[in-house]
This record gives C-alpha cells, structure tokens and sequence, in this order.
C-alpha cells in the first residue's frame, strides 16, 4: 500500500490544453491533407444550401415565384442537392467525421428520396387520398432526425447549432402545415427554409473563403 502511494506522489499533475480556431483550422486542415482529400464540406453546405433555397421559394408561395414551376426543382434536387452531398458524406467518413458524415450523407439521401417521392409516389398515392397526409410523415421523420442532429451540433460550433435549429424549425412549420392543410404555414415554413439556406451558404463560403485567404476570415465558431 505504501509503495502505491510513494508511486501516486511522482504522477505528473494532469495539465488542459487550449487551442485557438485557428490552431483548430490549421490541425484540420492538415488531417485533410494526409488524407489527400480536402474539406468537403464546402460542398455539402453548398449543395444542402441551394436546393434547400430553391424549394423553400415555391413553399413561400407566389409571393417570389409561380408555384407551377415548382418541377424545376426535382433535378436540382437530384443531382446537386442529392448526389453531390451524398458524396459530400462518403469523403467525410474517410476523414473520420461523424457528424459530418451523417449529415451529409443523410440530407444527400433525403434530397434523392424527396426527388423520388414527388416525381414516382405522389402521382400513385393521389387516387387514394390526400397526399399531404403522407407528405407530413415524410417531414414529421426528418424533424425527428434533424433534431438529433441540432443536439450533437450544439457541441461542434455555434454555426451548426444556429444552423440545424433553423432547420428543425423549417421542418416543424412543413409538417404541420402539410398535416392540417394550411398553406399559410407553409408559406412560413417556406421562409424559414430560405433562412436555412442563407445560414448554410454562409458556411460554405467561410469555408472556401478561409481556405483560399488562408485565415480565419469569417468565423464559424468552433468549440475546441
């Protein structure tokens, strides 16, 4: 016993290492590198930002354009939205990025199944009721997932946080508009969801923006 003691008595006190964002861009940065892949989160903000934009002018309703364009959006969400955040995810995984990981990889999907579902299921479900019905459940999961999301990105960066609570929002205000049909709340949906995108085009620009002036031009508040 007296030996364990004498051998506590030499342990080297325990010290906490702080790091600035800088410091934190600049480690990430060369984790990338020895990984020969870049931060490819520029592209899945980039990708989740412009579709999310343009889906959300239709849901805001003819205030910003006429809402029998609304097909446009289909390949958009497809290729851009779906496909290329879906990559997004795979190269955030050969990075080691959970969250990121998930995230795109999950919105990437949710692009591709909402292309999906809009251009083969509704037209099928429509002689059977009311498709807002189904719509809502569509949304009501993704509000379920998204808020799983917002919790973990409460401890990654204020950007994520502000980020994934608007969008939990967006989802909120689409699936009680879709369940009870009512097209004002949809409209309101439809703005927060142009928010939503502004917040994420933000993040992709300070990352690109950062990277390319190699400093911390515009801040996405990170906690190390």
């Amino acid at each position: 016993m007296s030996n364990v003691l004498e051998k506590e008595q030499f342990l080297p006190p325990t010290t906490s290492i702080t790091i600035s964002s800088e410091q934190f861009d600049q480690l990430l940065n060369r984790s990338t590198k020895s990984n020969g892949i870049v931060n490819p989160a520029a592209l899945g903000l980039g990708a989740f930002a412009l579709t999310t934009f343009i889906l959300s002018a239709f849901n805001a309703g003819n205030y910003l354009i006429d809402t029998r364009l609304e097909p446009m959006v289909l390949p958009v969400a497809l290729f851009y939205g779906g496909l290329a955040q879906f990559l997004a995810g795979m190269w955030e995984f050969k990075l080691n990025n959970t969250f990121g990981a998930t995230a795109f990889t999950s919105y990437g999907a949710f692009w591709m199944s909402f292309a999906g579902y809009v251009h083969f299921i509704v037209p099928n479900i429509k002689r059977y009721g009311n498709v807002n019905k189904a719509t809502s459940l569509f949304l009501l999961a993704w509000f379920i997932f998204t808020i799983i999301m917002n919790i973990a990105a409460s401890k990654i960066s204020k950007f994520l946080f502000v980020l994934f609570t608007i969008l939990s929002l967006t989802f909120f205000l689409l699936f009680i508009g879709n369940l009870f049909n009512l097209i004002l709340v949809i409209n309101i949906g439809g703005w927060f969801g142009i928010v939503t995108a502004f917040v994420a085009w933000y993040g992709c620009a300070a990352i690109v923006i950062n990277s390319a002036f190699k400093r911390q031009a515009l801040p996405l508040g990170v906690y190390v």
